[in-house]
Order: structure tokens, then sequence, then C-alpha cells
């Protein structure tokens, strides 16, 4: 894999797209199955199994509570448990939740001064 490549497809996941196409949501990695296979959580706290863009696969890194654009229409044909795609990894968290589609229920976690000061 080229240094160029491994460039541009990290720089794809800095900018959020205008607006999202219909079957398309921002979930939240839950657990990573192997094998590109990923459980995701849903703004409405369902859980399902998505799997990644080969564009993505052994060129981005995608960790646990993180944020992913999955499309759910892409998968509709198939008859296993896979329910959707990743098309995008959030990459610039700040830049994705100023945008009017990002999930009120995916709020930031702030830290208190207070636990921060004691380490946990």
């Amino acid at each position: 894999m080229s240094r160029r490549k491994i460039r541009n497809t990290a720089e794809e996941t800095l900018t959020p797209p205008d607006s999202l196409a219909p079957g398309q949501l921002i979930a939240r990695v839950v657990k990573t199955n192997g094998k590109d296979l990923y459980t995701v959580q849903a703004p409405d706290s369902s859980t399902f199994l998505v799997e990644l863009e080969a564009r993505f696969r052994s060129t981005i890194f995608v960790k646990r509570g993180g944020y992913v654009l999955v499309d759910t229409t892409t998968t509709a044909d198939r008859d296993n448990k896979i329910q959707g795609e990743i098309v995008n990894i959030v990459g610039d968290e700040k830049a994705w939740r100023k945008k009017p589609f990002w999930p009120q229920q995916f709020v930031k976690k702030t830290v208190s001064a207070d636990t921060a000061a004691l380490g946990q």
C-alpha cells in the first residue's frame, strides 16, 4: 500500500459530507469482531453488525468508542447477519459534531476538573 493512498484515505475521513443520503446514519463502534466486522450502536441504542468498506481495509484503524458513517442500503440484498457497511470514519469529530445531521443522542462527554485531578 502506497503512502499516497494511505494519506488520501485518511484525509477523506477528516471532512464530513454536506448531508446524509437516505439509509445512512452515524453510529458508535461498540465492539470489533475481527475480519473487518464491527458491532455498532445506532442513535436509537440498537446494535447491529456492519462491515468495513474495502477501501478502508488495512489502511484505517477503527477504534472502539469511535464514530462511523454506516450505509444500511448496501447490504439489503444479502442473506446474512451483516446489516450495513461502514462508508466513512469520523476522523475530525469536532467538525462532524457541527453538522446538523449529528445525532443528539451522542453527546460529548465532558471531564470535570475534580475527576481529572483525581485521575479517574
